[in-house]
C-alpha cells in the first residue's frame, strides 16, 4: 500500500510538472515591475522586448497584482507600442478588476490577485527590432476631469508576450 502511495505521488508530481510547463511554452517575454504599492500616474512602466518574428501572430497581455485596498471595479490604462521606426501605436483599455461588491476577481488564494488582461490579441509585429511597450494607469473618479494620482493596492504591473 505504501508502494502504491508513492507511486500515485510521483506521478502527480510528474503530471502537474508537464502541464505548467505546457502553459508556458508560448510565453516569449513575462517581466514585472514593482510598485511602492501605489501606482502613480506618471510611473509610466515600460518594456522592451526584441523581435525577430514577423509572421507569427502573438498575444500580448498586462498582468496586475493587486491587493485588497485597490478602491476600484475598474482599471483604465493607456497602452503603447513604440516600434523600431519610431511610429507609436495607441490603446485605451478599461479592464474590469472587481465585482459590483468589491470582490476582487484574478487568481490567488490570499490578499493579493492576479489578473492577467489582455491588450492586443493575435498581434503581427511588423517589423523586425526593437520595441518598447509602455503602460500607464489613468484612472479617474467618477465625476472628475483629472486622473487619479495614486492608485492604491497596486503592487506589480507586469507585460507578457505568448505566440499564439
Amino acid at each position: 500500500m505504501q508502494r502504491i502511495s508513492s507511486y500515485l505521488l510521483v506521478l502527480s508530481a510528474v503530471i502537474l510538472s508537464m502541464t505548467s510547463c505546457k502553459q508556458d511554452e508560448n510565453m516569449l517575454f513575462d517581466q514585472y515591475q514593482e510598485t511602492s504599492g501605489t501606482w502613480d500616474k506618471t510611473d509610466v512602466k515600460t518594456f522592451v522586448y526584441d523581435v525577430q518574428d514577423t509572421v507569427q501572430r502573438h498575444n500580448l497581455f498586462m498582468n496586475l497584482r493587486v491587493n485588497k485596498s485597490y478602491p476600484y471595479c475598474n482599471l483604465f490604462v493607456i497602452f503603447k507600442i513604440h516600434q523600431p521606426d519610431s511610429d507609436i501605436l495607441v490603446d485605451t483599455l478599461q479592464f474590469q478588476m472587481a465585482k459590483p461588491d468589491g470582490t476582487l476577481l484574478g487568481n490567488g488564494f490570499s490578499d493579493v490577485k492576479e489578473s492577467r488582461l489582455e491588450l492586443k490579441e493575435g498581434y503581427v509585429f511588423p517589423k523586425a527590432g526593437s520595441y518598447k511597450f509602455s503602460v500607464e494607469q489613468v484612472v479617474r473618479e467618477l465625476g472628475e476631469v483629472e486622473g487619479v494620482s495614486s492608485l492604491n493596492g497596486v503592487s506589480e504591473v507586469g507585460f507578457r508576450i505568448e505566440k499564439q
